[in-house]
This record gives C-alpha cells, structure tokens and sequence, in this order.
C-alpha cells in the first residue's frame, strides 16, 4: 500500500518548538562551557526566508557541531524560526528517532530539504557527512566534501541562498587515524550505505573502529557563518553546478585557514 507524504506526516511538520526550547535550553550552556564553544556571523544570515547553510563537519561520531550552533541560532532568531538539520537515516534507528525529529532533525533527501527551504526554513547540511567528520588528524583544516554537489542542486531548485559556514576544534576532540573508506569497499560495506571504517584513538577506551565511541577532549571550537551566497546573481540563471560547488569550497577554505592562523595550540585553541 502506497503511503503518501500527507498520510505518513512530513518531516519538517514533527519538529516541536517547546521540545526544542526546552532541549537548547539544557544542552546549549553544557556545550559551550565544556567547550567553550564561539558561534560568529550569524549577523550574516538572512534575516527571514530559506536559506541553506553549508558547513565541514567533524569530531567523528560524537560530532557536537549542530550541539554547538543550534542553541546559538535559535538565540539570535527564536523560535518562530525553525532550524532543520539533514542526518543520515541512520541515526533514526531506535529509541532517539522521534525525538531527533522533533529537535528539527530531518532525514536528508532532496525532497525533505527542499520542503522544508519553501516553507522559510534554515536547513543546516553537512555534505562530506561522515567521510568529513572523520577525515584524518593530518588533514583536519581541509574543507572535504567527497565530491558531493546535490546541496548545491537543492538550492538551486529551492531557489534559496547558500550560506557557508565553518567550523574548527572539534577534529581535535580525538586522534583521528584514517578513515577507512578503502577497507569499507572491500569487505562490502557499502552494500549497508557504510563508506568508511574510521580508526582513531582518544580517552578512554584507545584505538577504536568506530566502536567503542571515546569521550571528546574538551577542545576549544569556533564556528564561524560567511556571507550568503546568491547563486543566481553571481552565476546567472543557469549556473553551473560544480562551478558553485568550487566556489564554495573556496570561500569556506579560505575563512577556515584563517581560523586556522588564529589557533596556537591544538585543543586549547
């Protein structure tokens, strides 16, 4: 029996914005003393409508990224303004999915993305996903996206801003070894939608394969929201896609390599 998007309940329609206040709430202050966590620019962001933040992810599975900007976000916008985050289906599975989905959490596809961008909502995307999140200690300060471009499609389509965003630290939060895509290909992981076996070491369990998860280092993370990025002014009515996509990669590499240069030490940034 075919279930339509009205009958099962769009996505963006289970996020609960007294579930949200009251998670931000609790969770915000937490995140940003252990971390001491700096949100800047959102002075940069649109002031109302669609817009489609781009951003490197990192920390490996523990990633507190959206845990750092969210409560940052809905205290500069409120909560008139909903903030949706696309994840990885996988995070749904079990106990935390409703309550994921009611934090703003959205499963990523283009088609609940753009739903939600029409509607005037922020979408926060994380291209590079995991393979960005456990790129190697080595390589921390480099903006990676596997060669992913669907975002720069959805924004096109919604006909919405992109708004970059970077951050930096929390690829400090471990030693992070390799990510293990090789591997993953050749014992068939992808078959499962799993493109990596990440190694990394950190406190208190050592080298793990994704499993056990250790416990963060409290490293200093700054994140910082860039300039929108008008597609149709600065690429015309038919842009091309992988010319925006390099474009934003440029613009997000050039302001983190500037965090970069800010940094003396690595965790106590």
């Amino acid at each position: 029996m075919l279930i339509t998007m009205s009958e099962e309940r769009a996505e963006t329609a289970k996020w609960d914005p007294g579930f949200t206040r009251q998670i931000t709430g609790w969770v915000g202050p937490v995140i940003k003393r252990y971390f001491r966590a700096q949100v800047r620019g959102l002075d940069s962001m649109p002031a109302a409508g669609g817009a489609l933040v781009v951003s490197n992810h990192s920390g490996g599975m523990l990633t507190p990224d959206v845990l750092v900007f969210a409560p940052e976000f809905y205290k500069h916008f409120g909560f008139d303004r909903p903030l949706y985050t696309l994840a990885h289906y996988g995070v749904f599975l079990g106990p935390l999915g409703d309550l994921l989905r009611r934090a703003g959490v959205i499963e990523a596809s283009r088609e609940n993305a753009a739903q939600a961008l029409r509607s005037g909502a922020v979408v926060l995307v994380f291209p590079g996903g995991d393979y960005d999140s456990y790129r190697p200690t080595m390589t921390a300060n480099v903006v990676d996206f596997a060669g992913r471009t669907g975002y720069v499609r959805t924004a096109i389509e919604a006909g919405v801003p992109i708004v970059p965003m970077v951050s930096i630290g929390a690829q400090e939060t471990q030693i992070f070894l390799a990510r293990g895509d090789s591997i993953a290909r050749k014992i068939g992981l992808t078959r499962a939608r799993m493109e990596i076996l990440p190694l990394s070491i950190g406190f208190p369990f050592g080298l793990s394969v994704i499993f056990p998860p250790n416990i963060p280092l409290p490293s200093k993370i700054v994140t910082r929201v860039l300039d929108p990025i008008d597609i149709t002014a600065e690429f015309g009515e038919d842009p091309d896609v992988d010319e925006v996509d390099l474009h934003v990669r440029a613009v997000m590499q050039k302001a983190l390599d500037e965090l970069a240069r800010e940094r003396r030490f690595p965790v106590l940034g």
